[in-house]
Order: C-alpha cells, then sequence, then structure tokens
C-alpha cells in the first residue's frame, strides 16, 4: 500500500471516528499505532516511546497544570462576583448596560482565568439571571455570556497559547503579547456592537436599569470600581508583566498566578479544605485529558507526516492555487468547518504541525500572524454548532425559559464579529506584531 493511500485512509478513518464520537486521545493515538505498525512494523512504537519521552521533559508544558490550577482558585475566590456586581451599577443606566458589564467582567477573567468552561459558567450563573430578569433580550443574553467567555482562549494567559508554544517550539512570551491586541480588539467589537444593537437597532433589546435603583454617587462607582478591579489587575501584571520584563518564563509565571490566585481566595475567604482538594481534583482532571490528547496527537501527527500526509496535503493545496492569500483562506476555512464538529485542542495538535511550514516556509507568513489568526479562529470554534463547548456549557446553567434555540441564534452576530476580527487582522499584521516587536526584544 503507497503511503499517499495511507494518508488519505489515516485522516478519513480519523474524520470517522471523531464523527461517531470516539474520545479523541485515544482515537489519535490507536490509529496512530494501527497506521504506524502498516508503515513502519514494531518500529512505531519506539516512535511513540521517543514523542512521549520528548512531552515528558517539555519544561513549558509544565505552565499547563499550574494556569489551570490558578484559574480553579479564581473561580472559586469570588472574584466574579464582586466584579459583576460593581459593573451591573456602574453601566446599568445605559441600554444594555448589563450586557456591557457582562463583556467587560468576562474580558477581566480572560485576562486572569483562560479557561473558556469557568468563564462562560460563572457568567452563565451571574449574569443570565439578572439579564434576564430585567427583561434583556434572550438571545442578546446568551450570545454576549458565550463570546465573552470564549475570549479566555485567547487572551492571554492562555492555555491554547503555552501548548502552542510547545508544540513548535515557539516562545509562549511572543504568543502572549501577540495575542493580547487581537484579544481586546474581539472585545472592543461585542462592546460596539452590543451598545449599537440596544441603542439604536432594537431599544426594547436591553433596558437600562429603573431610576430608583440608581442610588449610587459617582465617588462611589470609582471606589467600588478600583476595589473590585484591583486584585485581578494586580495578578494580570505580576504574571504578563514578569514574563514581558524578562524576568520569569511562562512557566515561573504560571506558578506565581497560582499563588496570587490563592492569595485572592484567601483575601475574599474562600480558601477551605474542600476548596483546595476540589481545585486539585480539577486541575488534575483538566490536565490530564489535556495531556493524553497532547500524546495521542503528537504520536498522531508523527505517523502522518512521517509516511508523507504533510507533503500530499501541500501539493493539493498548491494545486489548487499558487496565491498566498488563496492558500491561507484555505487553511482558515478548513479550521473553521473542523471547529464544528472536533475540540480545539485536536485541531491544534493535528492541523498546526502540518499547516505552520506551509504558512511560514512556503507562503512566507510571519509566524506570530500565523498563529495569531489559527488562534482567532479556533475560537469561533466554540461558537459554532453543532458541538461549540460555550453554547453548551451555558445551556448546562441557563436559566428557566433560555433555550438551546436562543442560545444558538444569539451567537450568529458574534461569530460574525469573530469573522470581522480575523479579516482586520488579516489587513492589518500590525494588530498582532506590534506589541512583541516593542515589548520582547
Amino acid at each position: 500500500m503507497s503511503n499517499d493511500i495511507l494518508s488519505f485512509a489515516m485522516f478519513l478513518s480519523l474524520l470517522v471516528a471523531v464523527f461517531f464520537g470516539y474520545p479523541l486521545g485515544i482515537t489519535l493515538g490507536g490509529l496512530a499505532a494501527i497506521f504506524g505498525m502498516l508503515a513502519y512494523g514494531p518500529g512505531a512504537l519506539f516512535i511513540f516511546a521517543n514523542k512521549t519521552y520528548g512531552l515528558m521533559t517539555n519544561y513549558v508544558l509544565v505552565a499547563i497544570p499550574l494556569f489551570i490550577l490558578m484559574a480553579q482558585f479564581l473561580d472559586k475566590s469570588g472574584i466574579a462576583d464582586k466584579l459583576y456586581d460593581t459593573m451591573y451599577i456602574v453601566f446599568g443606566p445605559i441600554r444594555g448596560g448589563l450586557a456591557l458589564a457582562t463583556i467587560v467582567v468576562s474580558t477581566v477573567l480572560a485576562a486572569t482565568t483562560g479557561i473558556i468552561g469557568a468563564s462562560v459558567v460563572a457568567m452563565g450563573l451571574l449574569a443570565a439571571p439578572a439579564m434576564i430578569r430585567k427583561g434583556y433580550q434572550k438571545e442578546l443574553t446568551a450570545g454576549v455570556i458565550t463570546a465573552g467567555g470564549t475570549l479566555g482562549i485567547l487572551i492571554p494567559p492562555s492555555i491554547m497559547l503555552v501548548v502552542y508554544g510547545g508544540l513548535i517550539d515557539m516562545s509562549v512570551g511572543k504568543l502572549f503579547m501577540a495575542a493580547f491586541l487581537p484579544g481586546l480588539l474581539l472585545s472592543t467589537l461585542y462592546l460596539l456592537y452590543t451598545f449599537i444593537y440596544c441603542n439604536f437597532i432594537n431599544k426594547k433589546a436591553g433596558p437600562a436599569i429603573p431610576k430608583e435603583e440608581r442610588i449610587h454617587s459617582t465617588k462611589e462607582k470609582i471606589i467600588m470600581t478600583f476595589e473590585s478591579m484591583l486584585p485581578p489587575l494586580i495578578l494580570i501584571f505580576a504574571v504578563l508583566g514578569s514574563i514581558v520584563a524578562g524576568i520569569a518564563t511562562p512557566t515561573e509565571a504560571a506558578g506565581l498566578g497560582s499563588a496570587g490566585a490563592l492569595l485572592i481566595a484567601a483575601f475574599n475567604k474562600k480558601v477551605t479544605m474542600k476548596m483546595l482538594i476540589d481545585a486539585g481534583y480539577g486541575t488534575v482532571k483538566i490536565t490530564s485529558m489535556v495531556m493524553l490528547i497532547f500524546v495521542g496527537a503528537n504520536f498522531f501527527t508523527s505517523i502522518f507526516m512521517g509516511i508523507g500526509g504533510g507533503e500530499a496535503f501541500t501539493s493539493l493545496l498548491f494545486s489548487i492555487s499558487s496565491n498566498k492569500w488563496i492558500i491561507l483562506a484555505m487553511m482558515m476555512f478548513i479550521l473553521f468547518i473542523l471547529g464544528m464538529f472536533v475540540d480545539w485542542l485536536g485541531i491544534l495538535l493535528l492541523c498546526v504541525p502540518i499547516f505552520t511550514p506551509i504558512a511560514v516556509n512556503k507562503l512566507g507568513f510571519h509566524p506570530l500572524f500565523f498563529a495569531m489568526l489559527v488562534s482567532i479562529n479556533l475560537q469561533m470554534s466554540f461558537l459554532t454548532p453543532p458541538f461549540g463547548y460555550a453554547l453548551f456549557y451555558l445551556r448546562g446553567v441557563a436559566p428557566p425559559g433560555m433555550t438551546l434555540v436562543h442560545i444558538y441564534k444569539g451567537i450568529i452576530p458574534f461569530v460574525v464579529l469573530q469573522m470581522i476580527g480575523l479579516i482586520l487582522c488579516i489587513l492589518f499584521p500590525q494588530i498582532i506584531t506590534w506589541l512583541p516587536s516593542v515589548a520582547i526584544k
């Protein structure tokens, strides 16, 4: 059997297995073992051992459980509750104010936790009941919560960027800096759309809170904002600032972030033995899932590339067009379609080793530029049906009356905004490359 047929059969088998819902990590490893034996015989097992040992000795990947632990501590620290209560008071008098507050709080949570599930569930429990109770449109409520929650996969410190850096041996610090402005760009687009929609398109979608509830003075609002924002801003500065200044590696900064998150929880009197056990268990559970997929995908990619799958895919792309922008558009389209059916981690581990050499070596794109386009695209995967994780996270905690139909309708404009953000980053690459060029020498 020729290598071209083997690589095609290998990729097709993966798509079929994913479609039928088999666990991704086991599927990747199992298919790699089967096709590796067909191509290399028992030598495939040595490839597996070598690649797995390489992962075990990758110092950068130690940051993954530490950032997850930081997110677990913050999730239980009460920081989101205090932030939302403050933003409710500050933005409430504006039409769409609660939706704007939700996006602002989600952006801050994204810059502290980096875990989509934690952000969406937290805002689903805090914001959704309040917004529905105040007469907000259910579709708008669902849209801002899910879209705001997905910012955590892009705005640093992001687990996805840590995995990305460890996967292709790229500086995680540079990835963090490159992702900062695109993440803020998406957050700004969400805020602008929500304000325009509630104030000019559908004034009933997000009513302002009644005048009798506006009892706080401007001075009180400033003090409340300062008090609620200070702890997460200090944590963000400690984690990202230490990386940018060259004081700490991303792994060391992750440890610093975990300690800082625990201190915030202690300051809010949330530290108990049960909280520590739950945070530890959640960290082990999520880290095990990530590393299982990482091991399986690394083995799969090694076999797939070894039997010529990468060259076959490159030839296929260049047979369609030699224009680098058309090839880039095709790669983005493939990522978008895969995002509807496959977990972001699986897409990252499968596609990045294949796409990056094409984009960087063959087409001449800047590695950070391409990495951010992939990251923005993968952010969309959390919102796109049928398997958008953020949709199901919200559905699990949604208040009575909010159905999956409301959630599906609500995400449509925000997926369009994410596409607009992706296009803006392609048209103006300085959005991605400027901050790393001035922050990290």
